[in-house]
């Protein structure tokens, strides 16, 4: 992967956390609503269950091999749906309040770590093109 694909990579994680927040933020915006239905995006969750299916296992098969499948991964589009089996609420809500606190509360952690990352990638470009100018 070169410098401008993990540029490029950071710059979609934090468009899907971006994106999770909002989710995060209408299930608790929610939490009053009767019948309402706690909503997640699809990516993550689907990458967890293949992990714990072990079905992610990545085998170099030609030069480009993981590099394709990085770029098509961060091309892929993330989807909503409802969370099941949670415990609901006599109204039929399942909003659990502690629950999308915490997930707010990583989800910004992440969304920062990505920040600083993007941050961090910035300034080495730019003291690598300080460095070439003086040359």
């Amino acid at each position: 992967m070169d410098a401008s694909n993990v540029t490029q990579t950071l710059f979609n994680h934090l468009s899907y956390r971006a994106e999770r927040q909002k989710v995060i933020s209408s299930n608790i915006a929610n939490i009053n609503t009767p019948d309402y239905k706690t909503k997640e995006l699809s990516f993550e969750s689907q990458l967890q269950e293949k992990n714990r299916q072990k079905d992610l296992e990545l085998r170099v098969t030609k030069e480009n091999h993981i590099k394709d499948n990085v770029e098509n991964l961060n091309k892929s589009k993330t989807q909503l749906y409802e969370v099941k089996n949670l415990q609901e609420q006599n109204d039929g809500n399942n909003v659990n309040l502690d629950t999308q606190m915490g997930e707010m509360s990583k989800n910004n952690i992440i969304f920062n770590a990505i920040q600083a990352s993007i941050k961090k990638d910035v300034t080495f470009f730019t003291s690598v093109i300080d460095a070439s100018a003086k040359n």
